[in-house]
């Protein structure tokens, strides 16, 4: 029964992931500043889902106390996306 509550408790980080290579296969064929922004979003949302879910619901998103995990996504995933307006075309 534990191995069964643990795989639930990854779709936190599948979800994650899942939106994270959709950033990069826009970011690889297509537009490499709105794949960009998608990779920024992947993090963003995986900011936000730990900042929402308890401690054993984030499963793999938690690493460290929430208030680090939650600030470092955050500001990551606003730095990437500050990276991506800035830089020229």
């Amino acid at each position: 029964m534990a191995g069964e509550a643990q795989r639930r408790s990854q779709w936190p980080l599948g979800l994650t992931l899942l939106v994270a290579l959709a950033g990069l296969v826009v970011l690889w064929f297509y537009d490499w500043r709105n794949g960009v922004f998608i990779f920024a979003g992947a993090l963003g949302l995986a900011g936000l889902l730990r900042v929402t879910l308890s401690d054993t619901a984030a499963g793999l998103l938690h690493v460290r106390n929430r208030m680090f995990d939650t600030t470092f996504l955050l500001l990551t995933a606003a730095a990437i996306a500050v990276l991506a307006l800035i830089v020229p075309s």
